[in-house]
């Protein structure tokens, strides 16, 4: 087995390149005849049913709204009840003909089991799954002490979503709202990475066995105004914090785009049916310094970790 991997070592990769080389271009053509038809015959989900997780606060607030004008019925799910009827009230103004706030906990599997019956009982159906809920511990490896505590970021971040789309047994389509962090590295967040990369190689590998029947829309949003961008992060010890200063240390020298631009960007792209979203755009150029430069994006996180002490 070892000659054969020498072999395709040295045979495969001039062959990839070339294949490439060759085919790119007409991908790229395909690519723009699809998206025409798919901008002049986009989704209408008016009278469709949608579930939201993550729905009283930051993207998920800003979609529940954004299906509401479009006409959509709405399962709003948090673990938060106030703000979360606050939303749901908000979104039956802006034209959702009915809604449902459910209080769930998505790190809880009986939860989703629960709250995914009573939405079927409720509206018979479902069509768009939103998975949004999501936490952000911010905190250096080397300073946890109990590892056990860095769980709720994969118990909410990734078997949030999970718990939720084992359930889902109709045609529709998933969206998942996942993060430029299970793409870039960034310091601090080694824990929200790793789980939004989970989400992300998750998707991309149940899209694959789905095939036509449900489509999977993955969003990998950037630097958003949400709760986590205004300083609310969980500590080395699981307790959810806010504390602006360190918030000020991470991001401030990044672009913060409002959630209101996000959840608009994020309808087109769903109702278009697209495979992936990056909001905003230049997320990808980083994304390909990371691929072809992993050592500069590298260094550049050092850096940014040295000046912020």
């Amino acid at each position: 087995m070892d000659s054969i991997n020498k072999i395709i070592n040295f045979v495969f990769p001039p062959l990839a390149l070339y294949g490439l080389f060759v085919f790119y271009p007409i991908y790229q053509r395909l690519k723009y005849i699809i998206s025409i038809y798919q901008n002049l015959f986009s989704e209408n989900v008016a009278g469709k049913v949608v579930v939201i997780t993550g729905a009283a606060s930051g993207i998920g607030e800003a979609l529940a709204y954004e299906y509401g004008k479009k006409g959509a019925y709405l399962a709003l799910v948090d673990i938060r009840e106030e703000p979360l009827f606050h939303v749901a009230a908000l979104a039956e103004l802006y034209g959702s003909p009915e809604f449902m706030p459910i209080i769930a906990d998505v790190s809880k599997p009986q939860d989703c089991e629960r709250f995914i019956r009573d939405m079927f009982l409720h509206f018979g159906r479902l069509d768009h799954l939103v998975t949004n809920a999501g936490v952000a511990p911010l905190y250096l490896f080397e300073d946890i002490d109990d590892l056990s505590k860095a769980s709720p970021a994969m118990d909410i971040n990734f078997w949030g979503s999970v718990y939720c789309t084992f359930l889902e047994k109709t045609r529709g389509r998933i969206v998942v709202i996942a993060s430029g962090c299970g793409y870039i590295s960034s310091p601090r967040l080694s824990f929200y990475c790793a789980s939004k990369a989970a989400v992300i190689a998750f998707y991309e590998s149940i899209r694959t066995e789905f095939g036509s029947e449900i489509g999977v829309t993955i969003v990998a949003p950037g630097v958003i105004d949400t709760e986590m961008t205004r300083g609310k992060f969980m500590t080395k010890n699981g307790e959810l914090v806010v504390d602006k200063e360190l918030r000020d240390v991470q991001i401030n020298v990044l672009p913060v785009e409002s959630a209101e631009r996000c959840a608009k960007a994020i309808m087109r792209s769903v109702c278009r049916g697209d495979r992936y979203l990056l909001e905003p755009e230049w997320i990808g150029s980083v994304i390909l310094w990371k691929v072809f430069c992993s050592e500069v994006t590298d260094s550049l996180g050092r850096w940014l970790l040295a000046g912020s002490g």
